[in-house]
């Protein structure tokens, strides 16, 4: 692959041009097309060796510390992350740093995994014998199993790639996405071995759009709302001045009952326009008159994703919220749902 084409001017140095949309379209086809490859042969890769790491990093009553340098080190942060989400406590510790001092976070039930390609730099190779003294069991993401690393390690799990999406095949590009794929592997399967769930998962996901859906529910959300009501026998009029003054575009229709009020129907802004249509005069017409029966309803301790779900299913952008007796509460809106986020 040729990015651009080179020549040079008169005084010796190099010019380049930039290639045709459709060159350039091509190179990012072949770059996937490469890392697609490399990706598919990991799946050979996967053996005995992957199970051992699994199992003893599953077992470990520490932490797992991923290290490594240049790229892997990116690659290792990366993976700590995501082991961090999804239950499986993780540190990174860059491998250059981690001779000047930072070994002091390693401790002795922690486990060890260096990310590297080539196993053989400087740092790593005065990082292994330092990491083995220690005793800690040692696992080895790598693109070379005859390496320094794999030699040294206690588990080795083989990242080797046949070529680099690079051209030149120099940077990397399809070694780093071998070693993300492991690594993701990894913690999946560890996720696997926790039966880590969605609700562990909003444990540690409290923010953003993703957290909320997992853990907000409708009793966070409806309370700061008006609560408009009405009886069946309120006039027309007033029912309309109660729905403005609620500014919810609606108002629910209840009776008392032993636990409080009886949810028996609700007006909305399109219960008023069949009115209107149907109807020259409504002086005398009462709010069970054009009352919607039976509206559609929602548990306070319900999550507020459901509650999304059920007004998309249903077309609407209200739902009366009751208790698990099935009284009436108060109102959820679409725009509550809307201005947390959740969609």
């Amino acid at each position: 692959m040729h990015f651009k084409d080179t020549i040079f001017s008169s005084n010796g140095k190099k010019k380049t041009t930039l290639k045709t949309k459709e060159e350039i379209q091509r190179i990012a086809i072949e770059v996937i097309a490469e890392e697609k490859k490399a990706v598919e042969s990991l799946a050979s890769h996967i053996g005995n060796s992957f199970s051992a790491a699994v199992e003893t990093i599953f077992c470990t009553s520490g932490r797992v510390i991923f290290t490594g340098i240049g790229k892997s080190a990116n690659i290792a942060a990366k993976v700590v992350s995501t082991l961090n989400s999804t239950g499986t406590p993780a540190l990174f510790m860059h491998a250059a740093d981690a001779i000047h001092g930072d070994l002091g976070m390693i401790q002795p039930t922690d486990v060890v995994v260096c990310v590297s390609k080539s196993g053989n730099t400087p740092e790593i190779k005065v990082l292994i014998p330092l990491v083995k003294n220690f005793g800690n069991k040692l696992i080895a993401i790598v693109g070379n199993t005859d390496s320094f690393l794999a030699r040294e390690a206690d588990i080795v799990l083989d990242t080797t790639v046949e070529h680099e999406a690079c051209p030149n095949n120099l940077a990397p590009t399809s070694s780093t996405t071998a070693q993300l794929v492991m690594g993701d592997a990894l913690a999946i399967a560890l996720m696997a071995c926790r039966d880590f769930s969605a609700r562990d998962f909003a444990r540690f996901h409290p923010g953003g759009a993703l957290g909320k859906q997992l853990y907000m529910r409708v009793s966070d959300l409806y309370l700061q709302n008006e609560k408009p009501s009405v009886s069946p026998e309120t006039p027309v009029r007033e029912t309309i001045l109660e729905m403005t003054s609620r500014r919810l575009g609606c108002a629910v229709v209840v009776t008392p009952c032993p636990l409080g009020l009886a949810v028996e129907g609700i007006v909305t802004d399109g219960d008023l326009r069949r009115m209107i249509k149907a109807n020259t005069s409504f002086d005398r017409l009462t709010a069970a008159d054009i009352m919607t029966r039976n509206p559609k309803t929602i548990v306070d301790t319900e999550y507020a994703v459901n509650a999304l779900h059920l007004m998309r299913t249903h077309s609407i952008t209200q739902l009366v919220v009751v208790d698990s007796q099935g009284c009436y509460l108060g109102v959820l809106h679409l725009h509550d749902i809307l201005r947390e986020g959740i969609i």
